[in-house]
């Protein structure tokens, strides 16, 4: 997967896209994939989801690129901080921590 990525930003550099782009504008493009996202999901139609998910992914890819980040770094040190939280989903959709003895409060 690593290579995928890899590949994704010599794409975007190849096309001027992390030099003639900025973030700003990667994050217009965010905007416009994640509502297409958003109706792949609301139609429940699986193979547009699975493009706009990548398309997300790719745009994310580039924008993390155009700050000098990697996205799998970024995606990597959001697990660690979350790795090992325990908690639950309530049935209204909200995360419920578990509440840890010496937490303060």
């Amino acid at each position: 997967m690593r290579d995928t990525f890899k590949n994704i930003r010599q794409w975007a550099d190849d096309r001027k896209l992390l030099t003639n782009s900025t973030p700003q504008a990667q994050w217009m493009k965010l905007s416009e994939e994640l509502g297409e996202l958003s109706v792949a999901i609301q139609k429940n139609k699986k193979i547009d989801q699975i493009d706009a998910f990548g398309d997300v992914v790719v745009v994310l890819t580039i924008m993390a690129a155009q700050l000098g980040l990697e996205l799998e770094e970024c995606v990597k040190a959001a697990y660690e901080e979350i790795k090992d939280r325990k908690g639950y989903m309530s049935k209204d959709g909200v995360f419920v921590k578990e509440k840890i003895e010496n937490e303060k409060q």
